[in-house]
């Protein structure tokens, strides 16, 4: 009789354990399904440097909330029949699924108001080129289009200026146009229809870094989550870029990580500081900083100091440089102390930039900006659409100047216009030509 009862309760133990199980696995119980596209290395148009770096941060990122990846991870740099068969794969795929999410990095353009992907082999010297060496967006979504799904996410970080510019593509214009979502889908833009929006300078485009860092939150609905993007964007580019979604009715709600209990979707969608001072452990200084938003801040945060975290060597290097400027130990480790201290950081104002690209010989300046990013935007959107990479940027009271000759240039930053200018006739002069002085401001705008 004893024996019976227990089993009785083993077995019961059991099935609330299993039931627990499924309870805490919210995500594992949908069957989500993506394809990740990056295209960075292109043989007859620009190459770009960071869709295949985006792509691969994404797929990493998608793969730990559960998504199963087409191939098994980021396809890179994909020629047109790859591309082609990566897309009919994912159709395969996503039959009875329940959320199909698409993305791509890299170039994309606009042919008479149709939206189309590059891949790294196309070549288009005339129109009616497009549709035999691109991939029609149309295309993934159709794909999506009666698998089942109750979710379609397409997301285009694709808006980069118009490679075919000068090949005579009279119908090619900039960024990409505004499309209808299909039934139950959501099309998340990097950037407005017919914008442009930014490669990046830091190893991601400003785009990517916020998705990939704002999908882990918990509690976010698919709504707030691209909401919460647009604005990490919008506030990184100085209101330059802002990324555009467009949707049709989605039945249900969509969460990339459920709500939990201590984070109810309420709450994790006013983003409650999770460093504030009465929650911190004691000695903040010495714990590392392991969520994605709060590393993702700490970058951008030493971006804006004039510390640039490019690669994790970099980011190291950055570390210790600051903490050796506010007198902290030079460990180089990202702590929740240093983060709190640099929130108490007096923002640094005015901003003023001068970049540079050595390969085009093309030059941009800017002046008085609010911060680091606004001011390097902007100067390089005065580069006359070539990719300035080289970047002299400096605030508050100081000044920069560009010197240059036939063979040599010099970008320099000092306390005054004058001193500037002379250090940087100084420093180009050094290759034996003569120099001349070609821009010079302070961030303030004085000195032009």
């Amino acid at each position: 009789m004893h024996a019976r009862i227990f089993n009785r309760v083993l077995m019961l133990a059991a099935l609330i354990a299993a039931a627990l199980a499924v309870a805490s696995q919210p995500v594992l119980a949908e069957k989500r399904v993506a394809l990740v596209v990056g295209n960075s290395a292109y043989k007859n148009i620009t190459p770009l440097d960071n869709p295949s770096k985006d792509a691969t941060l994404m797929a990493d990122t998608l793969g730990s909330l559960g998504f199963a990846l087409v191939g098994g991870h980021a396809q890179l740099d994909l020629d047109k029949a790859a591309m082609d068969i990566a897309v009919q794969s994912f159709g395969r795929q996503v039959q009875g699924a329940d959320v199909a999410l698409f993305y791509y990095a890299g170039h994309g353009v606009q042919v008479a108001g149709s939206n189309y992907l590059v891949p790294v082999g196309a070549n288009p010297t005339r129109e009616a080129d497009v549709d035999f060496q691109m991939t029609d967006v149309n295309l993934v979504l159709r794909q999506m289009q009666g698998s089942g799904t109750r979710l379609n996410l397409v997301i285009l970080d694709a808006c980069r200026n118009n490679p075919f510019g000068s090949r005579g593509l009279r119908a090619s214009e900039g960024g990409l146009a505004q499309m209808r979502a299909p039934e139950g889908t959501l099309i998340s833009y990097a950037t407005q229809p017919g914008n442009v929006a930014q490669d990046g300078s830091d190893g991601h485009s400003p785009y990517t870094k916020a998705l990939a860092a704002t999908v882990r939150t918990a509690g976010l609905d698919v709504f707030q989550t691209f909401n919460q993007v647009g604005l990490a964007v919008k506030r990184a580019t100085g209101g330059a870029q802002q990324p555009w979604v467009s949707s049709s009715p989605i039945d249900g709600t969509f969460y990339f990580v459920p709500p939990t209990q201590t984070a109810p979707p309420q709450v994790a969608a006013m983003q409650p500081d999770p460093l504030q001072s009465e929650r911190l452990r004691a000695d903040p200084d010495r714990i590392p900083l392991r969520d994605a938003a709060l590393l993702s801040e700490l970058n951008e945060r030493l971006y804006e100091l004039n510390f640039d975290p490019d690669t994790p060597d970099g980011l190291t290097r950055a570390i210790t440089k600051l903490q050796q400027r506010i007198a902290m130990a030079p460990t180089g480790e990202a702590t929740e102390g240093l983060l709190l201290r640099m929130r108490k950081m007096e923002d640094l104002k005015p901003w003023g930039s001068i970049v540079y690209g050595p390969d085009s010989n093309k030059w941009g300046i800017s002046w008085n900006h609010a911060s680091r990013r606004a001011a390097v935007a902007d100067a390089r959107g005065n580069c006359a659409g070539a990719k300035c990479a080289i970047e002299l940027s400096f605030y508050g009271k100081s000044c920069g100047a560009f010197a240059i000759s036939d063979k040599s240039w010099s970008l320099v930053q000092r306390d005054s216009i004058q001193r500037a200018k002379d250090a940087a006739l100084d420093d180009c002069g050094k290759a034996g030509k003569a120099c001349r002085i070609i821009g010079a401001v302070c961030a303030d705008g004085s000195g032009r």
